[in-house]
């Protein structure tokens, strides 16, 4: 919806330049376009989702769980349909399909997959999700090793309290050494 106020200012721009001379053309088409950018963004309103401690809890569980179901689609719908996921310094997965397949190469790759909520905190429309992983190499071309990571992810929800961007940190070293290695004695 445009708001009136942004509609009207629109049109009296468009009026006020409709009839300009050749040399006004292009200040015409400007000024076009400009009005019609106030209309768009006018229409656009920043949006935030403010979650309690027990919400955020109940949603790092259900992520965790869905990082551990083997279902990825069922992972992806925990994000906007145009959101993001980067993992440590790769690129962004965009959108739920690409979101889906970045989850579906660690889900194949480590088919005893299991993610557990360690902590989560949230501020606004943004949280920090906490977990624990633990699965064996095993999917094709695997070393067979057993892997046990803490990391992190920080989000960023839209206004319906889906994940609009997830940034995801680990230690890419020890998870390497642990693919060749195996879990370090504790």
């Amino acid at each position: 919806m445009i708001p009136e106020a942004i509609s009207q200012q629109a049109r009296d721009v468009f009026h006020m330049h409709r009839h300009a001379g050749h040399e006004q053309h292009h200040q015409s088409r400007r000024a076009l376009l400009l009005a019609g950018m106030l209309m768009l963004l006018g229409g656009c309103t920043a949006r935030t989702t403010t979650m309690s401690q027990s919400e955020l809890t109940d949603l790092g569980t259900r992520y965790a769980a869905a990082w551990s179901s083997q279902n990825p689609a069922g992972l992806a719908a925990f994000y906007a349909e145009g959101g993001s996921l980067k993992v440590n310094a790769g690129d962004p997965a965009l959108g739920r399909a690409a979101i889906a397949a970045k989850a579906q190469g660690f889900m194949t790759a480590f088919p005893d997959m299991a993610v557990k909520l360690d902590a989560i905190q949230g501020d606004g429309g943004h949280a920090v999700f906490r977990w624990i992983w633990t699965g064996t190499n095993t999917g094709p071309g695997g070393t067979g090793k057993p892997v046990r990571l803490k990391g992190y992810e920080e989000w960023t929800f839209n206004g319906d309290g889906l994940i609009l961007e997830s940034r995801g940190h680990y230690d890419e070293a020890e998870y390497q050494r642990q693919l060749q290695s195996g879990v370090p004695s504790m």
